[in-house]
């Protein structure tokens, strides 16, 4: 039972310092190439922080354990919003008044409705799975879009200046402007820390980052696997909770962080985007590589559990609202609740 645990929390830990050291050598690699900012918050940094997610997801469905496979991103995407979007309110106020909050819940809304749809055909086909993937680069083309529409804007709107200096300050404008079309692609990448500036240190991170996340995936599911055997329930119990949460940990720092620096109105952003990629991208390219079953035990409980956490955050993004303490708590027991809950189901299947 002792190496069980071990080779289940070794794993995470693994596959959580990989996904990061990834991330680090990624950006390192891309600000090196002069890839602008935009895009690597929008594509490496969001596959990067997604990638303990995805290796699991795909090497559970390769070993024949849709639960885990499932299991793992529905379970994260009830995480993210109960318990990622509950404990950082508990240490000070979330605010839910981010710009483009809003569009981006009634994407991950529709995505989430879609998803539904999908599990009850029983099965995540090739095609379905190819169909995630579109709308994923839709999502990304529209977010390339909207950023680009918001700087505009921000120039627009900035004050007027003294018309004595007009033919300077245009002109300094001017090329202000074309550095902000540009994205900045000299700038650093300043929301991911310790990014390597030498880029063959930056190779090396990426290359143990591939290296350890095939295999923290590979110690977590034996561990998983081994504990559902033991705990007497299914594995798809284990992915929607140990696991999920396991994966979930690093949104959840980032989160808690935020908070406490008193930055937390960002929280609700990356919990949309987190869950839209866990959807379209984790379950779109694991159904490309292989037909992915839907376990009947996921069809009745959590996955309806994550559509309602949907409309949950679509509320909070319309209704612009602020989570105070007694908010957080609710939240954070809402997800103890739907633990107990899916152990009881899991051990009555």
């Amino acid at each position: 039972m002792l190496i069980e645990y071990v080779s289940l929390l070794g794993g995470l830990v693994v596959l959580i310092v990989a996904g990061d050291v990834l991330v680090r050598g990624s950006v390192g690699i891309a600000e090196r190439l002069g890839i602008p900012s935009l895009i690597i918050g929008l594509t490496i940094v969001a596959f990067g922080t997604s990638a303990p997610e995805l290796v699991i997801s795909l090497d559970a469905a390769l070993n024949g354990l849709p639960g885990i496979a499932v299991g793992n991103v529905v379970g994260s995407n009830v995480a993210n919003v109960l318990l990622v979007l509950g404990l950082p309110a508990l240490v000070a106020a979330t605010s839910c008044q981010e710009k483009g909050a809003l569009r981006n819940a009634v994407f991950m809304t529709g995505v989430s409705i879609i998803f539904v749809f999908i599990c009850f055909t029983g099965t995540i086909t090739r095609t379905t799975g190819g169909f995630l993937v579109i709308l994923l680069a839709v999502f990304l083309a529209d977010s390339v879009l909207a950023t680009r529409k918001h700087k505009r804007e921000n120039r627009k709107a900035r004050p007027a200046r003294d018309l004595s200096a007009s033919a300077v300050v245009t002109s300094k404008e001017a090329s202000a402007d074309a550095r902000d079309e540009d994205d900045a692609c000299t700038a650093p990448f300043e929301e991911v820390e310790g990014v390597p500036e030498n880029i063959a240190l930056a190779a090396v991170f990426v290359v143990l980052g591939l290296v350890g996340l095939p295999l923290g995936a590979h110690f977590t599911i034996e561990g998983a696997s081994a504990l559902a055997r033991s705990w007497g329930v299914t594995e798809a119990v284990i992915g929607l909770t140990v696991v999920a949460l396991g994966t979930s940990l690093p949104e959840l720092a980032t989160s808690l962080m935020a908070a406490l620096r008193n930055h937390s109105a960002v929280a609700l952003g990356n919990i949309i985007g987190s869950n839209v990629f866990n959807i379209l991208a984790i379950m779109g390219i694991t159904g490309l590589v292989t037909p992915v079953r839907i376990p009947p035990e996921i069809l009745s409980f959590e996955l309806w559990v994550m559509l309602a956490c949907a409309f949950l955050v679509l509320a909070l993004a319309a209704l612009r609202t602020t989570l105070r303490r007694p908010a957080g708590m609710a939240l954070v027991t809402f997800y103890a609740i739907y633990m107990a809950t899916s152990f009881a189901l899991g051990q009555a299947g």
